[in-house]
This record gives structure tokens, C-alpha cells and sequence, in this order.
């Protein structure tokens, strides 16, 4: 099932792909991601598919060579030389619902708390964050966290 919602200058495409329930719906991905992008793009078109933990091991083993499933995975976009397209496609995140709300209970937080925080993370990562060295995590964590409270959540990185 496809939905396309548009706030703004933010479209958010939700692909659901999972046999979970309780994923949150259309609004509130598209606020999360909204949120992550304030400052940062003033216009923004992205793709979000939840999927199941088949799907994510796959993928994450295709594009990422580590085995099994992972809770979230960010694709920029990245144009062909010659090929026109819409300049404000940012790119595609792949979220793994049975993994995003185990997560959630094993961490003893909400499941939209998680929901909005692998979002802001993958979005983020779409804007070109990452976290491979300390000095770029740290940077990463401290926006995530800057996000997520501005969101009404605590900040994840608390006690971890």
C-alpha cells in the first residue's frame, strides 16, 4: 500500500510492506521528517517503506555486507551523469517495524518515541550525517537528540 501526503514543502511517500501492526501512520512520519529537515533543506521529497525482517536482512546484506536484519537503512539519491529529475528528491529509508518495536520495549520507551527516532536518524542520514568516526556520532546525536526533544521526546542517548 502506497501513501502520499504533502506538508509544505515536505512529501513523504510511506510504502508499507510489513505484517505488523500499530505502525504509526502517514502524519506522523511525515511530522518526524519534517522536523529533521527544518534547517536543513527547504524542500524535500522522500520515500519510507516498512518492512519486515526478511526484507531489511536482505537488503542490509545487498548493500550494506552485514548479515540480518537492522533497524533502519537511509539511500541518498544520487542522480545518473545526463539524467534529469526532480532536484528535491532526497532519497529512500527502508524501516524495520518488528525490530523498531522490539527496540522500543527493550529500551522501555514508546514505540512512536522509536518510530520518531529512527526516522530523524535516517533522515539524517539521507542529509549526508553519519557516524562512522566519534566526532561525526557525536554530531549526529547531538541533532538527533536536539530534533527528538523539540518532538516531545526524551533524548535516546540518555544513560546509553
Amino acid at each position: 500500500m502506497k501513501l502520499m501526503k504533502t506538508k509544505k514543502t515536505i512529501t513523504v511517500e510511506l510504502q508499507l510492506a510489513s505484517q505488523a501492526i500499530n505502525i504509526p501512520p502517514l502524519a506522523l512520519f511525515e511530522q518526524w521528517a519534517h522536523a529533521a529537515l527544518i534547517g536543513q533543506r527547504d524542500k524535500a521529497i522522500l520515500c519510507i517503506r516498512i518492512v519486515d525482517e526478511p526484507e531489511s536482512a536482505e537488503l542490509n546484506t545487498t548493500y550494506r555486507h552485514k548479515q540480518g536484519p537492522t533497524n533502519v537503512l537511509s539511500f541518498p539519491f544520487e542522480p545518473s551523469i545526463g539524467l534529469t529529475i526532480e532536484q528535491d528528491y532526497l532519497g529512500d529509508m527502508v524501516i524495520c517495524a518488528p525490530i523498531v518495536q522490539r527496540e522500543a520495549k527493550e529500551q522501555a520507551i514508546s514505540d512512536n518515541a522509536h518510530w520518531a527516532h529512527m526516522t530523524v536518524h535516517g533522515v539524517l542520514h539521507l542529509l549526508g550525517f553519519d557516524h562512522i568516526n566519534e566526532q561525526d556520532a557525536a554530531l549526529m546525536e547531538q541533532l538527533e537528540a536536539k530534533i527528538l526533544m523539540q518532538l516531545g521526546f526524551n533524548n535516546p542517548y540518555d544513560g546509553a
